[in-house]
């Protein structure tokens, strides 16, 4: 395994980020290649935990010569959100010098091919050069996971219409909850960018049926835990041995996923009608239906009439959950995947 250091220019000549990839050659030049990132915001921990359980078995399988398929991992994507401190908290959402959201604003290039995308000689925001470094090192590999979290979660995917049912066996493999399906644009997220070249090929050069390209949603920012990080390796190990990155004959790799699938303009992002404290009647993974009370919000405590209910749009289940318990009006409160098509769909991005 080699660890090498990319460093990423700063807005200022004494300024510089550095984050570490490590990388596994394979031994077969046929065989898919994997890249893995997490911390692409820089405060969200579970996708991180999960790739330092994963490595271990990586190494072992390097050891035994069981690594077919080129791997590269980039544990913590981030480092210039990470830099972004306030009161002991990072601020890994968005930019601050250009206000825009770390998972947005990715180059979309018409082909896959690194000279495309800007060098460190145009003059750039960080988070764009940092942006472009990403993609760069994501290029020429089939499966491409960016691991996320929500606030409050079941692990879910979300997965571009083009791959699937064709990723359903990944969906099985990493034992997530619920799949969401989207088409168009997403703002050039990652997982936008890191696709869009092979979408620009003719079907026999994109290969798409071996492509794996996916935001994957690891429950909530809190779920921090051995127990968890150790299933999601193991769910991230499966997944490269039934593509065939990794060899090993021990492990099961499940083909059929029996979670719930939709698209994502079935999505209700239910806004809060008017600010207070969210006192919650749902958790993730409940099903509702229409009509059906999901929270309260106590937005004049202790008088008459200070409590406002927020009822379910549509029927349907409960994908996440805000985990502060203080809201604005027209906060969002919850994803609720309808059975139906939202009356606010969206086929894009759902949040800033």
């Amino acid at each position: 395994m080699q660890k090498t250091i990319e460093t990423i220019k700063g807005n200022d000549d004494a300024i510089s980020y550095e984050f570490p990839v490590f990388r596994i050659a394979g031994s077969s030049p046929d065989a898919p290649s994997a890249y893995i990132q997490a911390a692409l915001h820089s405060d969200e921990l579970p996708g991180v935990v999960a790739i330092d359980a994963l490595m271990p078995k990586l190494r072992k399988a390097q050891a035994e010569g069981r690594i077919r398929g080129a791997l590269t991992i980039v544990p913590r994507a981030n480092p210039v959100g990470r830099s972004q401190q306030f009161f002991g908290a990072p601020q890994g959402r968005f930019h601050l010098g250009t206000r825009t959201n770390f998972n947005r604003d990715f180059p979309l290039i018409g082909r896959p091919d690194a000279g495309l995308l800007p060098g460190d000689d145009r003059p750039m925001h960080a988070d764009q050069r940092l942006k472009a470094r990403l993609l760069k090192l994501s290029l020429g590999h089939d499966i491409v996971l960016d691991l996320h979290c929500d606030d409050e979660g079941l692990p879910y995917l979300y997965v571009q219409k083009e791959l699937w049912p064709a990723m359903a066996d990944c969906a099985a493999c990493m034992g997530v909850e619920a799949v969401i399906l989207w088409s168009d644009a997403s703002g050039a997220s990652f997982d936008e960018a890191a696709l869009y070249p092979y979408l620009q090929l003719p079907a026999g050069e994109a290969r798409l049926e071996r492509r794996a390209v996916t935001t994957v949603e690891y429950r909530g920012i809190l779920d921090v835990e051995t127990g968890l990080a150790g299933a999601d390796a193991e769910g991230l190990y499966r997944l490269l041995v039934a593509r065939g990155v990794v060899e090993d004959k021990s492990v099961t790799t499940p083909k059929e996923f029996k979670g719930e699938v939709a698209p994502i303009d079935h999505i209700d992002m239910v806004p809060s009608p008017c600010a207070g404290a969210v006192l919650y009647d749902v958790k993730p993974g409940d099903r509702v239906a229409a009509g059906q009370r999901i929270a309260t919000i106590v937005t004049a405590p202790g008088e008459e009439g200070g409590r406002v209910e927020v009822l379910a749009p549509q029927a349907g289940f409960i994908l996440t959950r805000r985990s502060s318990r203080a809201t604005l009006a027209g906060g969002d409160l919850v994803k609720l995947v309808g059975d139906r098509r939202s009356a606010d769909a969206r086929s894009g991005a759902l949040e800033a």
